[in-house]
């Protein structure tokens, strides 16, 4: 067998290739899965488990920087015959998807890394919650990558057709895709909806039924399933993230339920489009979105256009992520500022662009 072969159909994408020929001595390889500190990885020459390097972990700034399942790496071995390979780097992330940590802290957690496509899993019983599903919607479009929304246990579900349009008014022409555990036909318009050598995430709480699903994608039982508690709630059945190839040519990866999805930072002019419309709408450009004559967002609530319901979601998530008070373009620089942090921000970060383009010509 061709050894690039294993590598490629895992989603080494020309991009990728193009970053690990800068750097000749190492193996490039992309994180399967991830328990604690220690990472499977496929290489060109197989699976191998590794570890990050000493020099890694004293350069990593927090969490985030840290590999997850789906990023691609640099190994200072191929395989464990000469020890436990070493991540000596990640290469750049087409898309990351990432939460504030658990607790008061502003620490950024990253979940999954390098995805196309995240299909935010809601079970249509009592897990169904609009202000959540717009918690994960702000979460992913920040990420790079797509949401999806896929509904599951159809069978058990009641008023489907006002859920389903009330999430259509919230999702803002967001697929919706809907499964039942019952119709293994409800999974082929899954299985169509990714592409070869696309890569998927799943996400959402315990007990929504993704495991259920990568079976279903898989044809066979490869994960364990757990039913619900008697209250509706999930038990955790994934405790670890892995990523699994499907017999399409595509992968998907399967991820912990996620009890918090707390937001450090999140895309709200796509999440919230008609809100940010709105907003720009406003007599005063310093409107703080209250009583103020000529507010359009307070309009649109009293003569029913706007529910107020997702306009507090909207200021809450707003002031969550630490956005309050910005307009759109503000929030955009902040953004900005936080990616290119290790430079010292977007400033920065264009003078460093010039010079380079100077030494190029």
């Amino acid at each position: 067998m061709n050894k690039t072969y294993i590598l490629n159909h895992l989603g080494f994408k020309e991009s990728f290739e193009e970053q690990a020929k800068a750097h000749p001595n190492l193996y490039p390889g992309r994180i399967i899965e991830q328990a604690r500190d220690k990472y499977r990885v496929v290489t060109h020459f197989g699976e191998t488990i590794a570890e990050v390097s000493g020099k890694f972990r004293y350069e990593a700034l927090e969490a985030a920087d840290f590999p997850s399942v789906g990023d691609f790496v640099l190994l200072d071995r191929p395989t464990e015959d000469a020890g436990t390979a070493q991540i000596q780097q990640c290469l750049t992330r087409q898309s990351a998807l990432i939460r504030k940590a658990a607790g008061t802290t502003h620490e950024r957690q990253i979940i999954v890394a390098n995805v196309d496509k995240v299909f935010i899993c809601m079970s249509l019983n009592e897990d169904f919650n609009l202000r959540r599903a717009e918690r994960y919607l702000a979460l992913v479009w920040d990420s790079g990558a797509v949401p999806t929304f896929v509904l599951t246990k159809t069978d058990i579900a009641q008023d489907l057709e006002k859920k389903l349009e009330d999430l259509q008014q919230i999702s803002l022409g967001v697929d919706i895709l809907m499964t039942s555990a019952y119709d293994e036909d409800s999974y082929l318009s899954l299985r169509e909806y990714i592409k070869q050598e696309e890569t998927v995430v799943l996400v959402g709480s315990s007990g929504v039924g993704k495991s259920t699903l990568i079976n279903g994608l898989l044809a066979k039982q490869k994960l364990k399933t757990n039913g619900l508690r008697h209250d509706g709630k999930g038990r955790h059945t994934t405790t670890q993230r892995q990523l699994f190839k499907l017999p399409s040519g595509g992968m998907i990866i399967d991820t912990p339920g996620l009890r918090e999805v707390g937001l450090e930072q999140a895309n709200f002019s796509e999440t919230f489009s008609d809100i940010v419309e709105l907003a720009s709408c406003c007599k005063f450009s310093d409107c703080s979105h209250g009583n103020e004559p000529g507010y359009a967002v307070q309009e649109a609530i009293e003569q029913g256009q706007l529910s107020q319901e997702r306009f507090s979601n909207y200021q809450k998530l707003i002031k969550e992520a630490g956005y309050d008070g910005m307009n759109a373009k503000e929030i955009e620089r902040r953004k900005l500022d936080t990616m290119f942090k290790e430079v010292g921000g977007m400033k920065n970060a264009r003078k460093f662009l010039k010079k380079k383009d100077k030494r190029v010509y």
